[in-house]
């Protein structure tokens, strides 16, 4: 059972290295990664790297699902990275939440020349998992993840700084029995973006994460 198993996983890879169609790349990718192997993370991997954004979005849904066996291989291969592969893979650290990432996206939420990158890590810092870090490592990893969002929420593209809510509401939660006085602030910062912020649905967004936390905590 265990060899037909194995055969059967072995086919799953072998049909994304022979796709011969864009089409049929997204669609063996998809197979691959909804099969949640860890055989398959060298492959979903560099799938990262192909010009096809669909396989792409496949792969780093399928290395999320996978979580944390997925995050050494994707730190391991970032240097050697294009750009797109490497924005692809800044997405699938943030969505996994593992904070061996943590540094990555600190660095991405703030310098990527692209702001749907930018927007992904932005997000992915409100929702680390930090029980798994030291616990003497997780106060000053939490401050820089605070400050980096603090500074995201006012990055020129709007959509980054609506992740960037989303990020500090994610994080809010995460600090409200240990750093009271950052809860206070984040409350504060919402307020104001709702009264500042130009455009209209990052206004709403603040509005919504202040009531929300406001209301449950």
């Amino acid at each position: 059972m265990k060899n037909q198993s194995s055969t059967a996983d072995h086919q799953l890879i072998q049909a994304v290295e022979k796709a011969d169609s864009s089409l049929g790349l997204i669609n063996t990718v998809k197979n691959l990664a909804a099969a949640q192997m860890e055989e398959a993370i060298p492959t979903l991997i560099t799938v990262l790297g192909y010009n096809n954004p669909g396989a792409a979005v496949a792969a780093v849904d399928g290395l999320v699902e996978l979580g944390e066996p997925a995050v050494l291989p994707v730190l391991e291969t970032l240097d050697g990275y294009n750009y797109g592969a490497r924005a692809w893979a800044v997405r699938a650290l943030a969505g996994i939440g593992d904070p061996r990432g943590l540094d990555i996206l600190l660095d991405a939420a703030v310098n990527d020349f692209s702001f749907s990158v930018r927007r992904g890590a932005a997000r992915g810092l409100g929702f680390i998992h930090w029980p798994k870090l030291p616990q003497k490592e997780v106060s000053d990893a939490q401050q820089n993840a605070f400050q980096t969002l603090l500074q995201v929420s006012q990055d020129s593209e709007w959509v980054v700084r609506y992740a960037a809510i989303v990020g500090l509401q994610g994080l809010a939660k995460a600090v409200k029995a240990t750093h009271p006085k950052w809860f206070k602030d984040i409350l504060i910062h919402f307020e104001k973006m709702t009264k500042i912020d130009t455009i209209l649905a990052v206004r709403a967004r603040a509005k919504k994460a202040f009531e929300e936390l406001n209301s449950k905590y």
